[in-house]
């Protein structure tokens, strides 16, 4: 790689970095006048803390929002053809932005929905057998976290799977497996709670009576 290519690929990890660290569903509370989803629930950024703060409406905005943070850099740096590994890296860097982002202090949502849009970038199969996963125990169980957690493992064993048949480039295997640690990091709280029978339900209009 040479000097050029060197600084390119270091401004894409910063762009990553930052755009994933855009606290969306703290610019659309402030922008609607709504409550800030760092005072409600867990206290997170992410777009189902958002739902329970501002709403289905404004929460699933917000987790589109979230999945263009991790889908633009990567597409950007395919744009110009930066390589897979570049790529690989800037998924990552976008990730851990939406879950440890410069703008809260170092803090944020768990890196879901930005995992899943720079995963529709490396490759939409995986996220197609990945997530109905994370909606089935989602709808199963109404644990969100349970959802994200098994999604991401699956996501990383199928990557692992067509890496290991020829169907992807094995550079994005180091994605599939350091998205899903840094979304398992993200989510410890919750797998304490998971484990000791504490986590938060997440009620789903039309199956739940409230």
């Amino acid at each position: 790689m040479d000097a050029l290519s060197l600084v390119q690929a270091a401004i894409l990890l910063v762009l990553g970095y930052l755009v994933g660290s855009v606290p969306t569903s703290v610019i659309v509370a402030r922008l609607t006048r709504g409550p800030d989803p760092r005072t409600v629930g867990s206290g997170r950024t992410g777009g189902t803390n958002a739902i329970r703060a501002l709403g289905w409406g404004r929460g699933l905005a917000v987790g589109f929002l979230d999945v263009a943070k991790g889908l633009l850099p990567v597409l950007v740096a395919r744009w110009l053809s930066a390589g897979a590994t570049v790529e690989t890296l800037v998924a990552l860097a976008a990730v851990l932005g939406a879950s440890r982002s410069v703008f809260l202090g170092f803090s944020g949502g768990r890196g879901v929905a930005s995992g899943i849009g720079a995963m529709l970038v490396i490759d939409w199969r995986v996220v197609a057998l990945a997530l109905p996963v994370f909606l089935v125990v989602i709808v199963a169980t109404r644990y969100v976290s349970l959802g994200s957690l098994l999604a991401t493992a699956t996501a990383a064993a199928v990557l692992a799977g067509l890496v290991a048949l020829g169907g992807a480039q094995a550079v994005y295997l180091l994605y599939g497996i350091g998205a899903a640690l840094l979304i398992w990091v993200s989510h410890a709280d919750n797998i304490d709670r998971l484990i000791h029978g504490r986590e938060r339900k997440f009620a789903i209009p039309g199956l739940d009576r409230r």
